[in-house]
């Protein structure tokens, strides 16, 4: 799978995100411009240790990560979408983009886009959740359906048998 955050602001979430990637072997794209250094403090401590081990890409603009990913398969991930993040199939390798955290996708990208966006319900008072916190929510499930490949599924107590 693969990860696409357009303009991200804020770089607790994105060092948040990276250490979810990394956790599930998630490629984490990142389109410009953004809104910190990649090599600041704050992005790398919420990612910890684990930022030198993350796939990551970056591009100058959504154009420029069209035409090096021209059959891209790309899930929007929006509050404006009619479809839930549950009721479409995620194929391998998709690319699921989400918005900076003030403004989400733009809507001339979206409108290219009706057929594969996607929400996450919530009430309506709430504007958005939290990044980080949508990403994990949409990439489990799309890894789910993917059974999980290449994840590593049973855990174990140290001192006790099951």
């Amino acid at each position: 799978m693969n990860i696409l955050l357009h303009e991200p602001e804020i770089p607790q979430n994105t060092g948040n995100i990276a250490r979810t990637c990394v956790a599930t072997g998630t490629a984490l794209h990142l389109i410009e411009p953004l809104g910190f250094f990649i090599d600041e403090k704050s992005v790398k401590r919420a990612g910890l240790d684990y930022w030198s081990l993350l796939d990551l890409h970056v591009y100058g603009s959504f154009e420029e990560f069209c035409i090096k990913n021209p059959d891209a398969t790309i899930f929007m991930a929006t509050t404006k979408a009619r479809q839930t993040y549950a009721q479409v199939t995620y194929p391998e390798n998709s690319f699921i983009m989400f918005g900076k955290e003030s403004a989400g996708i733009p809507e001339e990208i979206l409108i290219n886009y009706k057929e594969t966006s996607i929400r996450i319900p919530m009430l309506d008072a709430i504007r958005s959740l939290n990044l980080s916190n949508s990403v994990a929510v949409i990439l489990y499930e799309a890894l789910r359906q993917n059974n999980f490949d290449s994840l590593m599924l049973e855990g174990q107590l140290r001192n006790y048998l099951w």
